[in-house]
């Protein structure tokens, strides 16, 4: 009976026509683009160094280290000097896989970037009105942000002119970066030759800059040939008798799919699952401490505290640490907090959170945890009943979660440039 309720309710397979059609000359650009430092402030970071396809296209950290640090993933270090870095990226690098798609309309984990006509430009992003217009997607609204995060790629007000721009108004810092972009012979002629409405490397602007690295990473990790896809096409053996097992209880009595639901097994909807918080957090303007109050520091709506958007789940083996905020080092840990929020974070321990070192920070890492009452709200404001599950079924969705591996994920359309220095 579980796996006839199982059957009717599993999501159709995803098809070409659920993506975005992009040139493959504009993702060859995106593709130098996206490994290159040029787009840093300091010109000391890509954004390779925190989504990187050896960590599933994330970095392997529960919060990362942005603009001033060194190295990759889990060996990257807080730099050191004047260079050193001044706050952990509040929030986990989350993966890029199937961004591409075309019913993407929501993306961040607090969901700040939408499709919307609010500002008259096709999205409400924290660009506001200023966000520049002929963006040929979500995907490409979205790459434009990093560019002007302190922490992540723009540096420390005062070391660089971009830095500089951005805490003037948020879009005075990509005009700086297109005039490195088109001023430099690796790239002018490139956009000339890929772009119809560049006729000279004087029309390169940040839109076509971020149009082709939308055009990259849409085509790069696109992902949809794992065990699960093929299963969904018609293919009943491509499950094993484990993973469809998984795959029942998924979309099934574990009520999995309530959340994960649909084709890209999100429902981009916003809930609150009681994570262990740690870190800087993602303050609101006045915030009085290091928090992270979710999907309320966009909408404003009280009831949305401490919620955050559904993550898409394909290739979720490969992008640990899980959460928002990357608490736990394994699938197995991320579904049985799920199962009982409030009983997981009571067992939590610091030392399950991936963060390098960083001993100036480590007052701040861990302070929200000496705010009895800033904890009992977070306890309290939780959106999943819980369940209970044996420990046989927990590892059969372990195993439903590895089967949306894909199979071809190592063998990628561009891979990592030779010259990528990380």
């Amino acid at each position: 009976m579980a796996g006839a309720a199982a059957a009717q309710d599993l999501p159709r397979p995803l098809t070409d026509d659920d993506f975005i059609p992009f040139d493959m000359e504009q993702a060859a650009i995106g593709h130098q683009l996206f490994y290159d430092p040029i787009l840093s402030g300091n010109q000391n970071i890509s954004c390779a160094h925190c989504h990187h396809p050896d960590f599933g296209t994330s970095d392997g950290l529960s919060l990362g280290i942005g603009e001033g640090g060194q190295g990759l993933g889990p060996d990257r270090t807080p730099g050191s000097g004047a260079d050193k870095i001044r706050k952990r990226i509040p929030r986990n690098s989350p993966g890029l896989w199937n961004l591409g798609a075309k019913d993407i309309h929501t993306v961040f984990h607090d969901g700040r970037l939408s499709i919307s006509d609010v500002y008259g430009n096709g999205f409400n992003s924290p660009a506001q009105e200023w966000l520049p217009k002929g963006l040929n997607s979500i995907l490409a609204a979205q790459a434009l942000f990093p560019l002007t995060s302190q922490f992540e790629m723009a540096g420390n007000v005062a070391e660089n002119q971009v830095t500089g721009a951005v805490h003037d108004r948020i879009d005075k810092g990509w005009p700086i970066l297109a005039k490195r972009v088109r001023t430099d012979p690796r790239y002018g002629a490139a956009f000339v030759a890929a772009f119809d409405e560049v006729e000279t490397t004087e029309d390169i602007t940040i839109t076509q800059i971020a149009n082709a690295l939308a055009a990259f990473m849409a085509l790069e990790w696109r992902s949809t040939d794992s065990p699960f896809d093929q299963y969904l096409a018609g293919d009943s053996s491509a499950l094993t008798p484990q993973q469809q097992e998984g795959m029942n209880l998924f979309f099934g009595d574990a009520e999995c799919a309530s959340c994960h639901s649909g084709p890209l097994l999100s429902d981009q909807k916003f809930h609150a699952l009681g994570l262990p918080p740690f870190g800087p957090g993602k303050t609101r303007q006045w915030d009085p401490y290091a928090r992270d109050v979710g999907r309320v520091g966009e909408s404003n709506r009280l009831e949305d505290a401490y919620r955050f958007r559904t993550p898409m789940l394909r290739n979720v083996s490969k992008t640990a640490p899980y959460g928002h905020n990357g608490a736990f080092p394994d699938l197995e840990g991320i579904i049985r907090h799920h199962l009982n929020p409030r009983e997981s974070l009571a067992a939590w321990t610091p030392d399950m959170a991936a963060l390098p070192k960083v001993p100036w920070l480590e007052k701040v890492d861990f302070i929200v945890w000496e705010d009895s009452r800033e904890m009992d709200r977070q306890r309290h404001k939780i959106d999943v009943a819980p369940q209970e599950l044996t420990d046989e079924q927990i590892a059969d969705l372990v195993a439903f979660m590895d089967a949306l591996t894909g199979t071809t994920i190592d063998r990628p359309k561009f891979g990592v440039p030779a010259g990528f220095q990380p």
